[in-house]
């Protein structure tokens, strides 16, 4: 195998892109003394951020809420990538720091309750504010504007990261049907993409951590719809033949991801794109046919999509009740009344303090809050009723499985 066949593209200094891909839309504090690239920041930055946290109680396919320790969240899910990202990075000689930044940051715009949650959250952002959901975009949405992180005076502020990490984050999805994939030449404004899998990553490392997401699910997906009785043994009969067709022992996470990322790394060039040989190209296909019909399209997710549903729903018509066209007198009256009760009305307002301009006096403790935070107030004073939808599914998209549940239930005991 030809070795770091990539290097010559790599976004390191000497490349033509640097100065854009390192570019942030504010500057982040200085330290003299920092011996870090600005992608191994970047890096830091989402691995100390509460939406890096709260990942590990997201749904990846199966619902977790009670715990089960073996089956795939989220958080690990986004682990698998960055191994496998980090892995062909430095085979092929790209730069290991921005795919491992980019892999870590890919899904921090998931909603709870996977892809299901993110169904249900997109019906609401259509019927009430008239425009499209889609966790790709939300990620960056997320990172840009409201995940929140202390600089070293204590103060909240946006994450800022570099134009590379943001832009690997909004690209990282869309289907692999072409033969290959290379980054777009443009390095244009990110509010370009309309929609999901319009455009490709503008660097090959973000391109890396768009098959690495593909190459990390299948095997694991596989393995907890086994691991959960979602099989039947005909199919995983099915299976094990697929895997000899291919002299292979077996189907699951560890041999995906060898078998995957060494074809990648051996047929991949800068002149033919990253790619894998037709051979494993099929069985990705074959693989990714599989999972749709037998596991992500099976029966028994139907309960699981209704009460996600329901949940989801419940919680947002509970936060709109509040609004009567005063932003200003809705967290005042929750205040007054002790949040109506209710535990998760107290955190939306809490949250909410810290992206608006109002007067804070009236309300305990808000003002507080208000004055440790210099991040952009996307809300503003919530006199626009749009405003204030967009605050409510924003906090019920950076919710976790566990606490959406929560909320539910207080909703039935109050």
């Amino acid at each position: 195998m030809e070795e770091k066949k990539f290097s010559k593209a790599a976004v390191v200094p000497e490349n033509d892109k640097w100065a854009e891909c390192i570019s942030r839309c504010n500057p982040l504090y200085d330290r003299a003394d920092d011996i870090r690239s600005p992608f191994a920041r970047d890096y830091t930055r989402v691995l100390h951020s509460l939406a890096y946290r709260r990942l590990k109680h997201k749904t990846q396919v199966f619902f977790n809420a009670e715990g089960n320790d073996h089956i795939c969240t989220r958080i690990e899910h986004v682990q698998h990538v960055e191994s496998v990202s980090n892995t062909i990075a430095k085979e092929l000689g790209l730069n290991e720091e921005l795919t491992r930044a980019i892999a870590i940051a890919h899904d921090l715009g998931h909603a709870p309750f996977g892809h299901q949650g993110e169904t249900v959250i997109k019906k609401l952002s259509k019927e009430f504010l008239g425009k499209d959901f889609w966790h790709e975009q939300n990620g960056l949405y997320f990172v840009d504007y409201v995940e929140l992180l202390e600089d070293n005076q204590k103060k909240l502020k946006n994450l800022d990261l570099t134009y590379a990490v943001r832009d690997g984050i909004i690209s990282h999805c869309g289907e692999l049907n072409q033969n290959s994939i290379r980054p777009r030449n443009e390095m244009f404004d990110l509010k370009k993409f309309d929609g999901p899998g319009k455009y490709q990553a503008a660097t090959w490392e973000g391109c890396v951590v768009k098959l690495s997401d593909k190459i990390a699910y299948l095997g694991r997906d596989i393995e907890d719809a086994i691991r959960l009785g979602l099989l039947t043994k005909e199919k995983i009969d099915f299976l094990q033949e697929m895997a000899k067709s291919n002299n292979q022992y077996a189907i699951n996470t560890t041999v995906i991801m060898h078998n995957m990322i060494i074809d990648l790394c051996n047929n991949s060039s800068i002149e033919n794109g990253l790619t894998l040989s037709s051979e494993m190209s099929k069985q990705l296909d074959k693989l990714k046919d599989f999972n749709y019909e037998y596991i992500y399209k099976n029966p028994k997710f139907n309960t699981f999509n209704k009460y996600s549903n329901l949940v989801i729903n419940e919680i947002f018509n509970s936060l709109m009740n509040y609004y009567d066209n005063n932003g200003q007198e809705v967290l005042e009256y929750l205040a007054a009344n002790k949040f109506d009760g209710k535990y998760f009305v107290e955190g939306f307002v809490k949250w909410i303090i810290q992206y608006c301009n109002m007067d804070f006096h009236r309300i305990e403790g808000a003002k507080e809050i208000a004055d440790n935070c210099l991040n952009v107030k996307i809300y503003g004073d919530l006199s626009d009723r749009n405003k204030y939808i967009q605050a409510v599914i924003d906090y019920i998209a950076g919710m976790t499985d566990i606490y959406a549940v929560k909320s539910f239930e207080e909703l039935l005991h109050c």
